[in-house]
């Protein structure tokens, strides 16, 4: 269970580059979000859903068998979060995921509050849980976008 826990923690890799892992998690979420958002918004809650739950599990596990709160290679938080982000978006295309990357990666990086308290929840929770509000805040700024006419 254990090498089950590492492939989905590092996103099959993507956090082991060594350089950015977040933005190799995230940009390895796109294929995940291509793949869902065929079944609709219910698609991509259920597989955000899934990330989260399963990202904490194994965020949990990578986290201790590293001896570190938050280690750089866990990046299913990312992607868990890529996908609330990319929730509003009603259809596929490149403009819609470029948004949705670009805003959810401010809001991973800067962590505005409430987002930066959530780190504080422990282990894993708290691993993934801030980007799912990096997430939430990057949703809103789709919904808006999308309200304004600038996205499909």
């Amino acid at each position: 269970m254990k090498r089950v826990a590492w492939a989905i923690a590092t996103w099959f890799g993507c956090g082991l580059v060594p350089f950015a892992p977040g933005t190799a998690g995230t940009l390895g979420a796109i294929p995940l979000y291509l793949l869902v958002a065929r079944s609709g918004r219910p698609g991509v809650a259920v597989a955000a859903a899934i990330a989260t739950f399963a990202g904490v599990w194994a965020a949990s596990v990578v986290a201790r068998d590293l001896g570190k709160k938050d280690p750089q290679v866990v990046v299913v938080d990312e992607v868990a979060g890529f996908l609330v982000t990319m929730l509003p978006a009603k259809e596929l295309g490149v403009l819609p995921v470029a948004a949705g990357f670009v805003l959810f990666r401010l809001f991973d990086i800067v962590k505005p509050w409430p987002v930066r308290a959530l780190e504080r929840l422990p282990s894993g929770w708290g691993i993934v849980l801030d980007d799912i509000g990096a997430g939430v805040l990057g949703a809103c700024v789709m919904a808006g976008l999308r309200a304004a006419g600038f996205l499909a």
